[in-house]
């Protein structure tokens, strides 16, 4: 790397503010999967068990972090005192007039504000949500595209979405972990395979009537290609393929000699 080339800038991720929350086992969910997509900055506004409780632990499964650091407000304008941008989660329209956004379209503003600014997302509690003088204490809407037969969201799930978003704007790819795909055989090893089996399959007169036999190979030909099988995969195809055949071979040998064997014993009295 050029010694002269600018560090990358660092990225400050949302705080997530929980407003009222009722239930324990809620605020250990929301954790636990704040934590799943790289986000462990965790405010809570009064809720309505007190802080600590156990239960949160119990809920987060391991993800103590955000749970461990948490942060307890009185007012939701103290939660939010030092943040620059903040969106309010709601899917109730309300009196207050924003910028409205879901979470897919505001992930990456909260990404380029994260680079100079500090950013969050405001939840309301379970029952009713966020009030409309939360609201305005917020600089846009965040809301979910949930089905209108049922808009109800738990508030564990609606902080799962966020997070997920989030992440996507970081790593949007599979995690290295998982082996990539090798890469597709090439025209002369399917060649081989489709040559190989159709050899077969002819000894064994698969392809009946003849006429039909360019259609027969053409379709199987299709079949096997759209596989995008590696080079692996047709190693064993063939594999399979010669061992049908070597199986095919030693039933005939087993019928030559029971009907050889047939004749001798006549000729020897036997029946």
């Amino acid at each position: 790397m050029d010694a002269r080339s600018p560090s990358p800038v660092p990225i400050e991720p949302p705080v997530f503010i929980l407003d009222r929350p009722q239930l324990a086992e809620n605020i250990g969910a929301a954790a636990r999967v704040m934590l799943n997509f790289g986000l462990d900055r965790l405010r809570l506004v009064r809720p309505r068990d007190g802080w600590p409780q156990p239960r949160a632990w119990a809920a987060a499964s391991g993800a103590e972090a955000p749970l461990d650091a948490v942060e307890v407000f009185d007012r939701v304008e103290d939660a939010v005192a030092d943040l620059h941008f903040v969106l309010a989660a709601t899917a109730r329209p309300r009196e207050v007039v924003l910028p409205v956004m879901t979470p897919r379209q505001a992930a990456p503003q909260l990404r380029e504000r994260g680079a100079s600014q500090r950013t969050g997302i405001l939840f309301g509690g379970e029952r009713a949500g966020l009030e409309s003088a939360d609201i305005a204490l917020c600089q846009a809407i965040l809301t979910i595209p949930v089905a209108e037969r049922h808009r109800s969201l738990n508030l564990a799930q609606a902080v799962a979405l966020c997070a997920y978003e989030w992440r996507l704007t970081e790593e949007d790819a599979p995690p290295a972990r998982f082996r990539p795909a090798e890469a597709p055989a090439d025209g002369a090893a399917l060649l081989g395979l489709y040559e190989h089996l159709e050899g077969e399959l002819e000894t064994a007169g698969f392809f009946h009537p003849p006429e039909k036999k360019a259609t027969m190979v053409r379709n199987l030909r299709a079949a096997l290609g759209r596989g995008g099988l590696n080079d692996q995969e047709v190693r064993t195809l063939r594999g399979v393929v010669t061992a049908l055949a070597r199986g095919r071979g030693k039933v005939l040998a087993k019928l030559a000699a029971k009907a050889e064997a047939g004749p001798r014993a006549a000729e020897n009295g036997e029946t």
